[in-house]
Protein backbone atom coordinates (compact mmCIF):
# COMPACT_ATOMS: atom_id res chain seq x y z
CA UNK A 1 0.00 0.00 0.00
CA UNK A 2 2.88 2.35 0.79
CA UNK A 3 4.40 1.59 -2.60
CA UNK A 4 1.16 2.56 -4.32
CA UNK A 5 1.13 5.95 -2.59
CA UNK A 6 4.83 6.55 -3.32
CA UNK A 7 4.33 5.80 -7.01
CA UNK A 8 1.56 8.41 -7.13
CA UNK A 9 3.81 11.09 -5.63
CA UNK A 10 2.78 10.95 -1.97
CA UNK A 11 5.41 11.40 0.74
CA UNK A 12 5.44 8.73 3.45
CA UNK A 13 5.88 10.01 7.03
CA UNK A 14 5.97 8.28 10.39
CA UNK A 15 2.58 7.51 11.90
CA UNK A 16 2.98 9.95 14.80
CA UNK A 17 3.78 12.85 12.43
CA UNK A 18 1.13 15.12 10.96
CA UNK A 19 -0.17 13.65 7.71
CA UNK A 20 -2.98 14.27 5.24
CA UNK A 21 -3.89 10.58 4.98
CA UNK A 22 -3.60 7.88 7.66
CA UNK A 23 -3.92 4.18 6.78
CA UNK A 24 -4.72 1.76 9.61
CA UNK A 25 -4.24 -1.82 8.41
CA UNK A 26 -6.18 -3.75 11.04
CA UNK A 27 -5.93 -7.23 12.52
CA UNK A 28 -8.83 -9.15 14.05
CA UNK A 29 -7.22 -12.33 15.34
CA UNK A 30 -8.13 -11.43 18.97
CA UNK A 31 -10.33 -8.96 20.83
CA UNK A 32 -7.13 -7.18 21.89
CA UNK A 33 -6.14 -6.61 18.25
CA UNK A 34 -9.62 -5.16 17.57
CA UNK A 35 -9.22 -2.78 20.50
CA UNK A 36 -5.73 -1.71 19.43
CA UNK A 37 -6.99 -1.05 15.91
CA UNK A 38 -9.67 1.28 17.28
CA UNK A 39 -7.19 3.03 19.59
CA UNK A 40 -4.72 3.69 16.77
CA UNK A 41 -7.53 5.00 14.56
CA UNK A 42 -8.54 7.51 17.22
CA UNK A 43 -4.93 8.57 17.74
CA UNK A 44 -4.54 9.42 14.06
CA UNK A 45 -7.35 11.97 14.15
CA UNK A 46 -5.94 13.46 17.36
CA UNK A 47 -2.73 14.26 15.46
CA UNK A 48 -4.62 15.88 12.57
CA UNK A 49 -8.39 16.17 12.86
CA UNK A 50 -8.64 17.22 9.20
CA UNK A 51 -6.79 14.18 7.87
CA UNK A 52 -8.42 11.42 5.87
CA UNK A 53 -8.52 8.27 8.00
CA UNK A 54 -8.70 4.96 6.12
CA UNK A 55 -9.33 1.73 8.03
CA UNK A 56 -8.67 -1.48 6.10
CA UNK A 57 -7.62 -5.08 6.74
CA UNK A 58 -9.25 -7.98 8.54
CA UNK A 59 -11.13 -6.07 11.26
CA UNK A 60 -12.62 -3.80 8.60
CA UNK A 61 -13.55 -6.87 6.57
CA UNK A 62 -15.60 -8.54 9.32
CA UNK A 63 -16.83 -5.60 11.44
CA UNK A 64 -17.99 -2.90 9.03
CA UNK A 65 -21.13 -2.09 11.07
CA UNK A 66 -19.09 -1.70 14.25
CA UNK A 67 -16.56 0.63 12.63
CA UNK A 68 -19.29 2.75 11.04
CA UNK A 69 -20.15 3.97 14.58
CA UNK A 70 -16.85 5.87 14.73
CA UNK A 71 -17.36 9.25 13.08
CA UNK A 72 -13.62 9.92 12.74
CA UNK A 73 -13.27 7.14 10.13
CA UNK A 74 -13.65 8.43 6.58
CA UNK A 75 -13.08 5.27 4.53
CA UNK A 76 -13.59 1.61 5.41
CA UNK A 77 -12.00 -0.76 2.89
CA UNK A 78 -11.92 -4.56 2.82
CA UNK A 79 -8.89 -6.74 2.13
CA UNK A 80 -9.43 -6.94 -1.62
CA UNK A 81 -9.61 -3.16 -1.88
CA UNK A 82 -6.01 -2.67 -0.64
CA UNK A 83 -4.65 -3.11 -4.16
CA UNK A 84 -6.56 0.01 -5.31
CA UNK A 85 -6.27 2.04 -2.11
CA UNK A 86 -4.94 5.23 -3.72
CA UNK A 87 -7.85 5.29 -6.16
CA UNK A 88 -10.33 5.01 -3.28
CA UNK A 89 -8.59 7.80 -1.33
CA UNK A 90 -8.50 10.16 -4.31
CA UNK A 91 -12.12 9.41 -5.16
CA UNK A 92 -13.00 10.36 -1.58
CA UNK A 93 -10.93 13.56 -1.79
CA UNK A 94 -12.77 14.59 -4.95
CA UNK A 95 -16.20 13.97 -3.42
CA UNK A 96 -15.30 14.97 0.16
CA UNK A 97 -18.79 14.78 1.62
CA UNK A 98 -19.51 11.72 3.70
CA UNK A 99 -17.98 8.51 5.01
CA UNK A 100 -17.82 5.60 2.61
CA UNK A 101 -17.11 1.91 2.71
CA UNK A 102 -16.25 -0.63 0.05
CA UNK A 103 -15.96 -4.23 1.14
CA UNK A 104 -16.31 -7.07 -1.34
CA UNK A 105 -17.23 -10.54 -0.11
CA UNK A 106 -13.95 -12.47 0.16
CA UNK A 107 -15.87 -15.74 0.55
CA UNK A 108 -16.86 -15.57 -3.13
CA UNK A 109 -13.32 -14.93 -4.37
CA UNK A 110 -11.89 -17.87 -6.33
CA UNK A 111 -8.40 -16.72 -7.34
CA UNK A 112 -5.41 -15.13 -5.63
CA UNK A 113 -5.26 -11.36 -6.15
CA UNK A 114 -1.81 -10.07 -7.12
CA UNK A 115 -0.82 -6.92 -5.25
CA UNK A 116 2.16 -5.84 -7.34
CA UNK A 117 5.90 -5.66 -6.74
CA UNK A 118 7.77 -6.88 -3.69
CA UNK A 119 8.34 -4.65 -0.71
CA UNK A 120 11.89 -5.41 0.49
CA UNK A 121 10.95 -5.54 4.13
CA UNK A 122 14.43 -6.04 5.58
CA UNK A 123 18.04 -5.69 4.50
CA UNK A 124 18.75 -9.40 4.38
CA UNK A 125 15.40 -11.14 3.94
CA UNK A 126 12.08 -10.53 2.27
CA UNK A 127 8.63 -11.95 2.99
CA UNK A 128 6.91 -13.55 0.00
CA UNK A 129 3.19 -14.21 0.23
CA UNK A 130 2.27 -17.44 -1.58
CA UNK A 131 -1.42 -17.89 -0.73
CA UNK A 132 -4.42 -16.37 1.00
CA UNK A 133 -7.45 -17.73 2.80
CA UNK A 134 -8.17 -20.78 4.93
CA UNK A 135 -10.64 -23.68 4.70
CA UNK A 136 -10.06 -25.09 8.20
CA UNK A 137 -12.72 -23.17 10.19
CA UNK A 138 -11.29 -23.83 13.63
CA UNK A 139 -13.99 -23.10 16.20
CA UNK A 140 -12.02 -20.23 17.82
CA UNK A 141 -10.91 -18.47 14.64
CA UNK A 142 -12.48 -15.61 12.66
CA UNK A 143 -9.77 -15.52 9.97
CA UNK A 144 -11.57 -17.59 7.26
CA UNK A 145 -14.38 -15.01 7.35
CA UNK A 146 -11.87 -12.16 7.04
CA UNK A 147 -9.66 -13.78 4.38
CA UNK A 148 -11.97 -16.14 2.52
CA UNK A 149 -11.28 -19.56 1.07
CA UNK A 150 -7.87 -20.88 0.05
CA UNK A 151 -6.44 -19.13 -3.03
CA UNK A 152 -2.93 -20.06 -4.12
CA UNK A 153 -0.61 -17.78 -6.02
CA UNK A 154 0.66 -19.06 -9.38
CA UNK A 155 4.12 -20.61 -9.17
CA UNK A 156 5.44 -18.54 -12.10
CA UNK A 157 4.51 -15.29 -10.32
CA UNK A 158 6.19 -16.37 -7.09
CA UNK A 159 9.35 -17.47 -8.93
CA UNK A 160 9.48 -14.22 -10.91
CA UNK A 161 9.22 -12.16 -7.72
CA UNK A 162 11.92 -14.14 -5.92
CA UNK A 163 14.25 -13.84 -8.91
CA UNK A 164 13.92 -10.05 -8.64
CA UNK A 165 14.59 -10.30 -4.90
CA UNK A 166 17.76 -12.30 -5.58
CA UNK A 167 19.01 -9.64 -8.04
CA UNK A 168 18.72 -7.03 -5.27
CA UNK A 169 21.19 -8.99 -3.12
CA UNK A 170 18.75 -10.35 -0.57
CA UNK A 171 19.79 -13.84 0.51
CA UNK A 172 16.77 -15.14 2.45
CA UNK A 173 13.09 -15.47 1.59
CA UNK A 174 10.32 -16.24 4.07
CA UNK A 175 7.22 -17.84 2.56
CA UNK A 176 4.01 -16.77 4.26
CA UNK A 177 0.28 -16.91 3.86
CA UNK A 178 -2.80 -17.56 5.93
CA UNK A 179 -2.45 -21.35 5.64
CA UNK A 180 0.60 -22.22 3.53
CA UNK A 181 0.21 -25.97 4.11
CA UNK A 182 -2.84 -25.82 1.81
CA UNK A 183 -0.86 -24.22 -1.04
CA UNK A 184 -2.01 -25.63 -4.38
CA UNK A 185 -5.18 -27.37 -3.19
CA UNK A 186 -7.27 -24.99 -5.31
CA UNK A 187 -5.28 -25.66 -8.49
CA UNK A 188 -6.57 -28.10 -11.11
CA UNK A 189 -3.01 -29.39 -11.51
CA UNK A 190 -1.60 -31.69 -8.83
CA UNK A 191 0.72 -29.06 -7.30
CA UNK A 192 1.55 -28.63 -3.61
CA UNK A 193 3.89 -26.70 -1.37
CA UNK A 194 6.76 -29.14 -1.90
CA UNK A 195 6.63 -28.57 -5.69
CA UNK A 196 6.90 -24.82 -5.14
CA UNK A 197 9.83 -25.27 -2.73
CA UNK A 198 11.71 -27.41 -5.24
CA UNK A 199 11.40 -24.63 -7.83
CA UNK A 200 12.48 -21.87 -5.43
CA UNK A 201 15.49 -23.96 -4.40
CA UNK A 202 16.84 -23.64 -7.98
CA UNK A 203 17.00 -19.81 -7.92
CA UNK A 204 20.55 -18.45 -7.95
CA UNK A 205 21.40 -15.89 -5.27
CA UNK A 206 18.88 -17.10 -2.71
CA UNK A 207 20.71 -18.99 0.03
CA UNK A 208 17.97 -19.57 2.59
CA UNK A 209 14.29 -20.49 2.30
CA UNK A 210 12.31 -20.15 5.49
CA UNK A 211 8.72 -21.31 5.98
CA UNK A 212 5.87 -19.75 7.92
CA UNK A 213 3.55 -21.79 10.12
CA UNK A 214 2.90 -25.38 8.99
CA UNK A 215 0.11 -27.82 9.77
CA UNK A 216 1.33 -31.17 11.18
CA UNK A 217 -0.84 -33.04 8.62
CA UNK A 218 1.51 -31.73 5.90
CA UNK A 219 4.55 -33.41 7.52
CA UNK A 220 4.38 -36.82 5.84
CA UNK A 221 7.25 -39.21 5.06
CA UNK A 222 7.21 -38.19 1.37
CA UNK A 223 7.12 -34.45 2.15
CA UNK A 224 10.02 -34.64 4.63
CA UNK A 225 12.10 -36.86 2.33
CA UNK A 226 11.71 -34.39 -0.54
CA UNK A 227 12.17 -31.22 1.49
CA UNK A 228 15.28 -32.59 3.25
CA UNK A 229 17.02 -32.81 -0.15
CA UNK A 230 16.69 -29.03 -0.68
CA UNK A 231 19.93 -27.52 0.58
CA UNK A 232 18.45 -24.02 0.94
CA UNK A 233 15.59 -24.98 3.29
CA UNK A 234 16.22 -23.72 6.81
CA UNK A 235 16.13 -26.33 9.57
CA UNK A 236 13.55 -24.38 11.56
CA UNK A 237 9.87 -25.29 11.45
CA UNK A 238 7.01 -23.51 13.18
CA UNK A 239 4.21 -26.00 13.77
CA UNK A 240 0.67 -24.97 14.55
CA UNK A 241 -0.14 -27.02 17.68
CA UNK A 242 -2.69 -25.07 19.83
CA UNK A 243 -3.14 -27.95 22.32
CA UNK A 244 -1.53 -31.23 23.30
CA UNK A 245 -4.82 -32.74 24.47
CA UNK A 246 -6.95 -34.85 22.13
CA UNK A 247 -10.31 -33.67 23.54
CA UNK A 248 -9.34 -29.99 23.39
CA UNK A 249 -8.10 -30.35 19.81
CA UNK A 250 -11.41 -31.96 18.85
CA UNK A 251 -13.40 -29.04 20.32
CA UNK A 252 -11.11 -26.66 18.44
CA UNK A 253 -11.84 -28.56 15.19
CA UNK A 254 -8.12 -29.16 14.71
CA UNK A 255 -7.82 -32.13 12.37
CA UNK A 256 -4.98 -34.07 14.02
CA UNK A 257 -4.27 -35.85 17.29
CA UNK A 258 -1.32 -35.45 19.69
CA UNK A 259 0.04 -38.80 18.44
CA UNK A 260 -0.07 -37.61 14.81
CA UNK A 261 1.72 -34.44 15.88
CA UNK A 262 4.44 -36.52 17.58
CA UNK A 263 4.90 -38.51 14.36
CA UNK A 264 5.45 -35.25 12.42
CA UNK A 265 8.02 -34.08 15.00
CA UNK A 266 9.81 -37.44 14.86
CA UNK A 267 10.08 -37.23 11.06
CA UNK A 268 11.52 -33.71 11.12
CA UNK A 269 14.08 -34.62 13.77
CA UNK A 270 15.02 -37.76 11.84
CA UNK A 271 15.73 -35.97 8.56
CA UNK A 272 17.10 -32.60 9.75
CA UNK A 273 20.13 -32.23 12.02
CA UNK A 274 20.04 -29.44 14.63
CA UNK A 275 16.40 -28.80 13.75
CA UNK A 276 14.59 -26.17 15.81
CA UNK A 277 10.84 -26.55 16.33
CA UNK A 278 8.58 -23.78 17.60
CA UNK A 279 4.81 -23.85 18.18
CA UNK A 280 1.66 -21.90 19.04
CA UNK A 281 -0.40 -22.91 22.07
CA UNK A 282 -3.78 -21.61 23.27
CA UNK A 283 -4.50 -21.96 27.00
CA UNK A 284 -7.91 -21.61 28.59
CA UNK A 285 -9.96 -22.81 25.63
CA UNK A 286 -13.62 -23.34 26.65
CA UNK A 287 -13.97 -26.60 28.55
CA UNK A 288 -10.23 -26.98 29.20
CA UNK A 289 -10.09 -28.71 32.58
CA UNK A 290 -7.04 -28.98 34.82
CA UNK A 291 -6.54 -32.50 33.50
CA UNK A 292 -6.67 -31.35 29.87
CA UNK A 293 -4.26 -28.49 30.53
CA UNK A 294 -1.87 -30.86 32.31
CA UNK A 295 -1.97 -33.17 29.28
CA UNK A 296 -0.92 -30.25 27.10
CA UNK A 297 1.78 -29.22 29.59
CA UNK A 298 3.27 -32.74 29.73
CA UNK A 299 3.09 -32.93 25.93
CA UNK A 300 5.09 -29.69 25.67
CA UNK A 301 7.67 -31.00 28.14
CA UNK A 302 8.06 -34.16 26.08
CA UNK A 303 8.37 -32.47 22.67
CA UNK A 304 10.76 -29.74 23.94
CA UNK A 305 9.94 -26.95 21.50
CA UNK A 306 12.65 -24.28 21.30
CA UNK A 307 10.01 -21.59 21.79
CA UNK A 308 6.30 -21.79 22.58
CA UNK A 309 4.19 -18.80 21.52
CA UNK A 310 1.48 -18.78 24.19
CA UNK A 311 -1.96 -17.21 23.79
CA UNK A 312 -4.79 -16.96 26.31
CA UNK A 313 -8.04 -17.90 24.60
CA UNK A 314 -9.97 -14.84 23.52
CA UNK A 315 -13.66 -14.94 22.58
CA UNK A 316 -14.28 -13.98 18.96
CA UNK A 317 -17.75 -12.87 17.95
CA UNK A 318 -18.99 -14.95 15.03
CA UNK A 319 -17.06 -18.11 15.93
CA UNK A 320 -18.57 -21.34 17.26
CA UNK A 321 -16.43 -21.31 20.40
CA UNK A 322 -17.94 -17.97 21.45
CA UNK A 323 -21.01 -19.86 22.70
CA UNK A 324 -19.28 -22.97 24.03
CA UNK A 325 -20.12 -23.84 27.66
CA UNK A 326 -17.56 -23.91 30.49
CA UNK A 327 -15.66 -20.76 29.57
CA UNK A 328 -12.41 -20.56 31.56
CA UNK A 329 -11.88 -17.64 33.96
CA UNK A 330 -9.24 -14.97 33.19
CA UNK A 331 -7.43 -15.86 36.43
CA UNK A 332 -6.98 -19.51 35.42
CA UNK A 333 -5.90 -18.50 31.91
CA UNK A 334 -3.23 -16.24 33.42
CA UNK A 335 -1.88 -19.02 35.68
CA UNK A 336 -1.73 -21.49 32.79
CA UNK A 337 -0.14 -18.96 30.45
CA UNK A 338 2.63 -18.15 32.94
CA UNK A 339 3.32 -21.83 33.49
CA UNK A 340 3.76 -22.49 29.75
CA UNK A 341 5.91 -19.36 29.27
CA UNK A 342 8.18 -20.42 32.14
CA UNK A 343 8.54 -23.88 30.57
CA UNK A 344 9.33 -22.34 27.17
CA UNK A 345 11.98 -20.04 28.66
CA UNK A 346 13.71 -22.87 30.54
CA UNK A 347 13.82 -25.14 27.45
CA UNK A 348 15.14 -22.30 25.30
CA UNK A 349 17.85 -21.54 27.85
CA UNK A 350 18.81 -25.21 27.91
CA UNK A 351 18.99 -25.33 24.09
CA UNK A 352 21.10 -22.17 23.93
CA UNK A 353 23.62 -23.41 26.49
CA UNK A 354 24.06 -26.62 24.49
CA UNK A 355 25.48 -24.47 21.65
CA UNK A 356 28.38 -23.06 23.69
CA UNK A 357 31.58 -24.18 21.94
CA UNK A 358 29.81 -24.94 18.64
CA UNK A 359 30.39 -23.08 15.38
CA UNK A 360 27.30 -21.93 13.46
CA UNK A 361 26.55 -19.98 10.28
CA UNK A 362 24.88 -16.61 10.92
CA UNK A 363 23.21 -14.35 8.35
CA UNK A 364 24.06 -10.93 9.76
CA UNK A 365 21.15 -8.48 9.65
CA UNK A 366 22.22 -5.33 11.47
CA UNK A 367 24.57 -3.72 13.96
CA UNK A 368 23.16 -2.68 17.31
CA UNK A 369 25.60 -1.00 19.67
CA UNK A 370 28.84 -2.97 19.66
CA UNK A 371 27.28 -6.15 18.28
CA UNK A 372 26.39 -7.37 14.83
CA UNK A 373 23.22 -9.46 15.07
CA UNK A 374 21.52 -12.08 12.95
CA UNK A 375 20.05 -15.56 12.81
CA UNK A 376 21.40 -19.04 12.33
CA UNK A 377 19.83 -21.34 9.74
CA UNK A 378 17.67 -22.83 12.47
CA UNK A 379 16.56 -19.35 13.58
CA UNK A 380 18.52 -18.97 16.78
CA UNK A 381 19.37 -15.32 17.45
CA UNK A 382 23.09 -14.63 17.57
CA UNK A 383 25.13 -11.57 18.57
CA UNK A 384 28.68 -11.23 17.25
CA UNK A 385 31.24 -9.36 19.35
CA UNK A 386 34.67 -7.87 18.62
CA UNK A 387 34.24 -7.62 14.84
CA UNK A 388 36.08 -4.79 13.10
CA UNK A 389 34.72 -5.62 9.63
CA UNK A 390 31.25 -4.69 8.36
CA UNK A 391 29.33 -7.97 8.38
CA UNK A 392 25.85 -6.80 7.27
CA UNK A 393 24.13 -9.15 4.79
CA UNK A 394 26.98 -11.64 5.00
CA UNK A 395 26.83 -15.25 6.13
CA UNK A 396 29.70 -15.84 8.55
CA UNK A 397 30.97 -18.67 10.72
CA UNK A 398 30.56 -17.81 14.40
CA UNK A 399 31.90 -19.70 17.38
CA UNK A 400 29.45 -19.48 20.30
CA UNK A 401 31.17 -18.50 23.55
CA UNK A 402 28.24 -17.69 25.84
CA UNK A 403 24.49 -17.03 26.02
CA UNK A 404 22.35 -14.21 27.38
CA UNK A 405 18.54 -14.52 27.62
CA UNK A 406 17.44 -15.47 24.08
CA UNK A 407 20.83 -14.67 22.49
CA UNK A 408 23.79 -16.76 21.48
CA UNK A 409 26.98 -14.67 21.76
CA UNK A 410 30.09 -15.45 19.77
CA UNK A 411 33.01 -14.36 17.58
CA UNK A 412 33.75 -14.78 13.89
CA UNK A 413 36.12 -17.64 13.09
Amino acid sequence: MLQQFEKRGYKIVKFDEKADVYIVNTCTVTNISDRKSRQISRRAKQINKNAILVVTGCYAQVAKEELEKYQEIDLILGNNEKKDIVNYVEKYINKKNESQETITDVMTQKEYVEFGNTVYTEKTRTVIKIQDGCDSFCTYCIIPYARGRVRSRKIENIISEIQEVAKSGIKEVVLTGIHIASYGKDFKENIGLIDLLEEINKIDGIERIRLGSLEPKLITQEFVQRISKLEKICNHFHLSLQSGCRETLKRMNRKYTPDEFKTAVKLLREYFSDVILTADVIVGFPGETDREFNETYEFLKEIKFYKIHTFKYSKRAGTRAENFPNQVSPEIKEIRSKKVIELSNSIQEEYNKSYIGKTVKVLVEEKEGEYFQGHTRNYMYAAIENSQANLENKIVQVKINSTEKEHLIGTVV
